[in-house]
């Protein structure tokens, strides 16, 4: 008979990164929540000094370690965070990409009028990114762990409105696939997760997104939008050790919504 450890549901003693948080209504931000409570320490980015306002004070609610700014457009600041955590910790454990980007005009507009400067730099902000992340941790994460990127429906759906975001996003579902081949013979996993529509501060560029969110609740199996506490839980369990046989694919925490035809 199999015993269930319960250790392997537990991030206690884990080191972990999380990219992305823009305020208490950020998906990141459910995400360090959920990590943090299963006992894992956590190194936290912020934008630029007008985010940092908004961000610090969760920082210290999560103890956070480590608090540096990470404007993910040069190699700086990034490659200058992951020296900080090689110096303080000496590994990483997990590490989570909620970052996306696409210039309003190009976001807003049909794919095919899409400028060439608004789709690399959709691509460079919401896709290369995560690559690069992915880069600096493979060589702290000597006993393996878990990369995490947020996608959403539209990568693999034309969703009204969702625009350049959809191609993007389907490149960083492809590149999920890729580093998890790639990385896997090192233990490290990599995940997309897909929540589906959450009223974050990203979100809100996204032309007629109230309109997008009534949809989803109303074709949810549920009924109802997800939560980002919700998405947090299932992103928290896949970074523990009860979840090392998952890798390379996209997780959907939308309350049903991408299997509604």
């Amino acid at each position: 008979m199999t015993t269930i450890i319960p250790a392997a549901a537990t991030l206690e003693g884990k080191k972990g990164l999380v990219l992305g948080i823009a305020n208490d209504q950020s998906i990141a931000w459910g995400c360090a929540r959920a990590f943090r409570a299963l006992g894992a320490d956590l190194a936290v980015s912020y934008l630029n000094d007008k985010a940092k306002k908004f961000v610090e004070p969760l920082a210290q609610q999560l103890e956070a370690e480590i608090f540096e700014p990470v404007d993910v457009t040069g190699e700086g600041q990034m490659k200058a965070l992951f020296d900080k955590i090689a110096d303080k910790w000496g590994k990483l454990d997990f590490a989570l990409h909620s970052i996306a980007f696409a210039p309003k005009e190009d976001l807003h507009g049909r794919v095919v009028d899409c400028s060439r400067e608004g789709f690399q730099q959709a691509m460079d902000v919401s896709c290369h990114s995560f690559i690069r992340m992915a880069r600096y941790a493979e060589p702290l994460m000597k006993d393996g762990g878990s990369l995490f990127t947020m996608s959403y429906f539209g990568a693999n759906r034309v969703i009204d409105n969702y625009g350049v975001m959809g191609p993007v996003k389907a490149a960083l579902e492809a590149s999920v696939r890729y580093l998890a081949a790639e990385l896997g013979p090192k233990g490290i996993r990599v995940h997309a997760i897909s929540p589906g529509p959450i009223k974050t501060r990203a979100a809100s560029g996204i032309a007629h997104f109230d309109e997008l969110m009534n949809k989803a609740a109303e074709r949810a199996p549920e009924g109802r939008l997800v939560t980002i506490e919700e998405v947090g839980y299932t992103t928290a369990f896949l970074a523990t050790d009860g979840a090392k046989g998952i890798t390379g694919d996209t997780t959907y925490v939308d309350c049903g919504y991408s299997i509604v035809g």
